[in-house]
């Protein structure tokens, strides 16, 4: 038993290896564990050493994971414009403005369908700014959909009337001069 504990304390000592540094003839630093002629000895600090600290794994319990993975109730409403409004622009500027019940959840975004066509690009905000839209009928649905596409609400479809002034049709005025000559 003590011959044991001999030959373990022998090679406890000897793996303690001592570093040393020399510098070479063309004046390159070297680092090694044995002597070379002009070597100093280095001593190496506790704290010199790389450490790496691993967290423990956070584990759900099945309640966490079944929450996670619960569908999530969204109830959208197109709050502006209402249903059968009529909208003037001649630019065909007007706003969609939608309630989301409850709030959105970080990661789903709303988009904004007109006519059944995307109308603007993929949105946290629950406002839409719309320009360049043509004069009349349109059907308009908002939907929300998480990062894969997948729609997990719908709004109800909003038929809204958009009308634009047309300047060609307009009767011009006689000029005052052309009527007191007759």
């Amino acid at each position: 038993m003590r011959i044991l504990l001999l030959t373990l304390l022998l090679i406890s000592i000897s793996s303690t290896a001592a570093v040393y540094r020399w510098v070479d003839e063309n004046g390159k630093v070297h680092y090694g564990d044995e002597a070379k002629p002009n070597a100093e000895l280095v001593e190496v600090k506790a704290n010199t050493q790389n450490t790496i600290a691993i967290n423990d794994a956070l584990v759900l319990s099945p309640t966490d994971s079944a929450a996670q993975n619960d569908p999530i109730e969204l109830i959208l409403r197109i709050v502006s414009p209402t249903h059968d409004e009529t909208i003037r622009s001649n630019e065909g500027k007007f706003d969609v403005i939608v309630n989301v019940a409850p709030t959105l959840p970080r990661g789903i975004l709303l988009t904004l369908f007109i006519d059944g066509e995307v109308k603007a690009q993929p949105q946290s905000s629950t406002t839409f700014s719309l320009t360049g839209i043509y004069r009349g009928e349109h059907i308009i649905v908002v939907k929300a959909l998480d990062q894969n596409g997948k729609v997990l609400a719908s709004s109800s479809p909003r038929k809204i009337f958009l009308h634009q002034a047309n300047i060609s049709r307009m009767v011009k005025p006689t000029p005052y001069y052309a009527i007191k000559n007759n």
